[in-house]
């Protein structure tokens, strides 16, 4: 019988490992426990007396963790929820300071694997596209009731979709649009020369409509800082990001909680008060080795960046 968890293979797991550093007796948050490949490196690296709690929204994700990690007992907790719940959750569950904290952001083959999910184009499937099946908005209602002008703008900002006017004016010519091939093959001739892109032409309106769907902005922008307050001093937290929306907002507020007066330079004394909460661990992000993404391509794209809690 095919495991699914087997189709999802956790990025830079070494180094993750190693830059969390985490003590025999840790208490581990990860905020995004998915098919728990990360969760299973983490306790097995540290001892016997640490624990994990993780996070997930996704339902089916979690059935599945759970099932690879229950060898470790009760060493391991998993709540269904979003991280950006953990500043309220952690403390509730027994983990009101930690040693360190992970966010793997982004989407799992498992979910892109499963057509029902509506994440992927290369098969057919409903457009749904969330993260929790069970709450929220789809991504066939926003292809169908968005106005063309916020459709082009939600394409553009979220998948940096240079067509995207071009492509909502198709969109919304076409509707109802309610499978995932339906909306490639109306995205693929509405952009000029798409074949030819390295990238199925297909590949950024996807984002964009999975960010929107799931607020995966909103939600990075809000579990930063309450990841920082849940950290003891020492401890570490680690974010892996798949694309420069992302990636961009985790350098920026790192690269601001390590500087402790954000005053323009033109002020001569301090007045914001500001202090500096966190130590840069990695100036640049960690990207996986050759051998890696030999192994497994969804690497290529993946940056770690870690920061320490001073």
């Amino acid at each position: 019988m095919h495991d699914p968890s087997l189709s999802h293979i956790s990025v830079l797991p070494a180094e993750v490992v190693d830059g969390l550093a985490v003590r025999p007796d840790a208490l581990i948050i990860d905020g995004t426990l998915g098919a728990g490949g990360h969760t299973e490196v983490l306790l097995d690296a540290s001892g016997p007396d640490s624990r994990l709690l993780g996070f997930d929204r996704d339902a089916a994700a979690l059935e599945i963790a759970r099932a690879r990690l229950a060898r470790f007992g009760d060493r391991c907790r998993t709540v269904h929820a979003s991280y950006a719940q953990m500043g309220t959750l952690a403390p509730q569950l027994g983990f009101p300071a930690v040693d360190a904290i992970l966010l793997d952001l982004g989407l799992s083959s498992m979910q892109l694997g499963d057509p029902s999910r509506g994440f992927a184009f290369r098969s057919d499937g409903p457009l749904d596209m969330r993260f929790d099946t069970a709450d929220g908005r789809t991504a066939a209602d926003l292809v169908n009731t968005l106005p063309e002008a916020d459709l082009a703008d939600l394409l553009y900002r979220y998948g940096e979709e240079r067509h995207s006017r071009r492509i909502a004016r198709s969109i919304v010519g076409a509707r109802p649009i309610t499978t995932t091939r339906s909306l490639a093959e109306i995205v693929e001739a509405s952009v000029p020369g798409g074949r030819r892109e390295k990238i199925h032409p297909a590949t950024r309106t996807f984002q964009a409509l999975r960010i929107a769907v799931n607020d995966e902005l909103g939600e990075l922008e809000r579990v930063l800082p309450q990841a920082v307050d849940l950290l003891r001093p020492g401890g570490r937290l680690a974010v892996i990001s798949f694309h420069s929306l992302e990636d961009r907002i985790v350098k920026r507020f790192m690269r601001r909680e390590a500087t402790d007066c954000l005053c323009p330079p033109e002020q001569i004394h301090c007045v914001c008060g500001h202090k500096a909460a966190l130590r840069l661990v990695t100036r640049k992000p960690i990207e996986a080795a050759e051998a890696e993404t030999d192994a497994n391509p969804r690497a290529r794209s993946a940056r770690l960046r870690i920061a320490e809690r001073v």
